[in-house]
């Protein structure tokens, strides 16, 4: 393959089971993948993603790099494309980028969101994008919670299943819980709010159990002591609840071209 090109992309996952191909489910890049195949027709590519989301995770923006033996037209291209996808996955920008650039190794940013509400049940359109707690949740003291996580910590209680050689010494360059006023819509509730998690890199499921610790804090079943004590790396205690997964959104990956 001699041409590389990085696609800027967003999608809603709420009706697929995340962004990796697995077989027997409807995936993001499954329909991206049979999307290219359609319009190239016979001409080989390779296709790699920047990021798994999980199932019913949404990304605003995410990206995926594809690979061809032949140039294309950039503008030609991404028309098709967005002629040719569902309504629910988008094509934002697409750059060439030359045989160096890998997306799995190149530097990047992630910047995740979760988007939440608590309190009377909302109009169930918004179920795609706000996960909704019926508990009144003690919002002051889960902002509390948020700066913890922030800066250098032992994020060892904040994955799941990791590899044997998993760094855990994890730096979280923004972590804070604010009013949500970037996304609106008439059937949202009167209140929602976002968590805001921007690192180098995410551990499996850490962004969803940060959350699921969270909860808990705004339910008043542990304290902010408890959530110092979690982030040393002197206890081990894993969070054994996890965060509803249509709440999360990759809202942005940037790389350092």
């Amino acid at each position: 393959m001699n041409y590389f090109y990085l696609i800027h992309i967003q999608y809603l996952g709420f009706r697929y089971h995340g962004w990796q191909k697995q077989p027997k489910f409807k995936t993001v890049h499954f329909m991206v993948d049979k999307t290219i195949e359609f319009i190239l027709k016979d001409r080989p590519f390779k296709t790699h993603g920047s990021s798994r989301t999980d199932a019913k995770v949404s990304a605003n923006h995410s990206a995926f790099e594809l690979f061809l033996n032949e140039p294309i037209d950039l503008d030609w291209f991404q028309a098709e494309m967005n002629n040719n996808l569902p309504g629910d996955i988008r094509i934002l920008k697409i750059e060439e980028v030359d045989k160096n650039f890998n997306i799995i190794k190149s530097p990047r940013l992630k910047e995740y969101l979760y988007l939440f509400a608590c309190g009377e049940k909302p109009h169930p359109f918004s179920a795609a994008l706000i996960m909704h707690f019926k508990e009144n949740l003690d919002i002051e003291l889960m902002k509390e919670g948020a700066l913890l996580f922030q800066g250098k910590h032992n994020f060892i209680n904040y994955c799941s299943k990791p590899a044997e050689n998993t760094e855990f010494n994890r730096e979280i360059l923004v972590s804070k819980i604010e009013e949500n006023t970037l996304f609106t819509a008439n059937f949202f509730p009167e209140k929602s709010y976002l968590l805001h998690l921007h690192s180098k890199g995410f551990m499996r499921y850490q962004a969803r159990l940060i959350m699921a610790q969270l909860i808990r804090l705004g339910k008043h079943e542990i304290d902010l002591d408890y959530i110092r004590l979690t982030l040393t790396g002197d206890v081990f205690d894993p969070v054994n609840q996890i965060a509803p997964s249509s709440g999360l959104l990759l809202n942005a990956v940037k790389f350092d071209l």
